[in-house]
């Protein structure tokens, strides 16, 4: 069979590799888009950011229900139908998956559903169920993701053992679940695991989870895990895992003493790993650094000019929006158009309860570069609208520049948090100083008036709290 020629090849349909094949489609390239699984989408759709929202998002019906009653609405105690909650959260991942293959269609991208290798630095074999095709291409765009880690230590061949691809099909609930890793993924799964009936410990080896948030939005996260998980424990490393009949032994160690301890489940949220592997890149000039991350430049491009790589492969945050970003700075570069404003300007979210987002520069960060900014909070105890909701626990805090008074970065905590942030990026993204946010009207009652309210806290003449401006 003769090779299939296309000006742009991109390999992986997650929100990168999509998100560029589409883009690329628009500028009137002829584009094919390669992926390995039935479902485009990506990690994030099929097993990350959606089902996992998906599941916080029906297992939060469960607390609120039980906080009603100090509302005077009490509820009968809830029944779980794992099935049924199940197949609501794929029929999500199935409309999704379809609407991207619709779009896939309208804009003429082809796609080849199959597993991708480079021949060289024109050229990817696809291995398909009918076979091998060649592609040739002009250029080559590299959105293959990465994975869940799982150290040797911990990977026993053991279903018990969970990463949170295992975690989100909802095997079961056990009746203990330890998870390894108080990072975001840990700290949400967790979350839901709790709310439908698990004892949750989390173990976490750094001295505070959620690492990369301030520790003053962490806070309220750490509050309701001690409240509704069995334990949290920090310092705390695991040493070894074994099979134990229907159960894992797990040995931790915690300040120089360990404890041996069962569990009917193991979650293993340690970070994520590049599918740089088993891809061909040594059949091309693409160079990967220590930690198997494809490098690029600003342009996302690699060391071989005609391929790019975009979202997790190419590291830095890990995250979905990134990855679509990314893209269109790829796809820009191959149209030949000039690149955007770097660095970008990347908000995170942690959809705990309550959720964290942040945005720009951090107050740690700041301390750690020995960077002057003032720093100006609004707690949302004082937020009327945070009272009608039960979300007083929330704040939303600035960090800005003293002399020009520049927004450096924004950091929320509370109900919807991540609803918010996108504001604040755009202040950022934009070089809008604290008096731009304090003359924005912001609309009575609702919780993104904590931002205007923390801008005019920074003045010293926030309406609803009494604060004096530092200098």
């Amino acid at each position: 069979m003769d090779p299939i020629k296309t000006q742009v090849v991109v390999l992986g349909a997650g929100p990168g590799g999509y998100a560029a094949a589409f883009y690329a489609a628009d500028l009137g390239k002829e584009v094919i888009l390669i992926e390995r699984e039935a479902r485009l989408g990506g990690v994030c759709l099929n097993r990350g950011c959606i089902p996992s929202k998906a599941l916080l998002h029906a297992t939060k019906m469960i607390s609120s229900a039980e906080s009603s009653a100090d509302r005077g609405i009490t509820f009968g105690k809830p029944t779980v139908a794992l099935d049924k909650l199940r197949a609501w959260k794929d029929s999500i991942l199935a409309k999704l998956g379809q609407g991207i293959s619709g779009l896939a269609q309208k804009r003429n991208v082809r796609v080849i559903h199959g597993r991708a290798y480079f021949e060289s630095s024109s050229s990817v074999r696809v291995e398909t169920e009918e076979g091998q095709t060649f592609v040739n291409f002009e250029q080559a765009i590299l959105a293959v993701g990465s994975k869940p880690a799982l150290p040797r230590t911990f990977d026993l061949g053991n279903p018990l053992i969970m990463t949170s691809t295992e975690a989100l099909e909802l095997p079961d609930v056990p009746g203990t679940l330890l998870v390894v890793g108080g990072g975001y993924i840990g700290m949400e799964l967790g979350t839901v695991y709790s709310s439908l009936g698990s004892r949750v410990t989390v173990v976490e080896a750094m001295d505070a989870i959620l690492a990369g948030a301030d520790a003053d939005l962490v806070r309220p996260v750490a509050r309701y895990a001690a409240k509704h998980f069995k334990e949290v424990r920090l310092k705390t490393k695991v040493a070894s895992m074994a099979t134990a009949g229907k159960q894992i032994k797990v040995v931790t160690e915690c300040d120089g003493a360990t404890k041996e301890e069962l569990y009917d489940r193991v979650l293993v949220s340690v970070g994520r790993v590049p599918n740089a592997d088993d891809l061909g890149l040594e059949n091309t000039k693409v160079e990967r650094d220590d930690r198997n991350f494809v490098k690029v430049n600003a342009s996302m491009q690699t060391a071989d000019p005609g391929i790019y790589a975009i979202g997790d492969i190419a590291g830095g945050l890990m995250l979905a929006h990134k990855a679509s970003r990314e893209a269109r700075i790829a796809v820009e570069a191959i149209a030949g158009e000039a690149p955007g404003a770097q660095p970008l300007v990347i908000p995170a979210v942690v959809f705990t309860h309550p959720e964290i987002a942040w945005v720009g520069l951090t107050e740690a960060e700041a301390k750690a570069q020995g960077r002057a900014v003032q720093v100006a909070k609004f707690p949302w105890a004082a937020l009327g609208r945070a009272l009608t909701c039960d979300a007083t626990e929330g704040v939303t805090k600035i960090i800005a520049d003293p002399q020009t008074e520049r927004i450096l970065g924004v950091g929320i905590t509370g109900n919807n948090a991540g609803e918010m942030i996108g504001e604040a990026t755009a202040l950022i993204e934009l070089g809008a100083t604290v008096k731009d946010l304090a003359m924005t009207v912001h609309p009575h009652p609702t919780l993104s008036e904590s931002l205007m309210e923390a801008a005019e806290a920074f003045f010293g003449h926030s309406t609803h709290v009494h604060t004096r401006k530092s200098h």
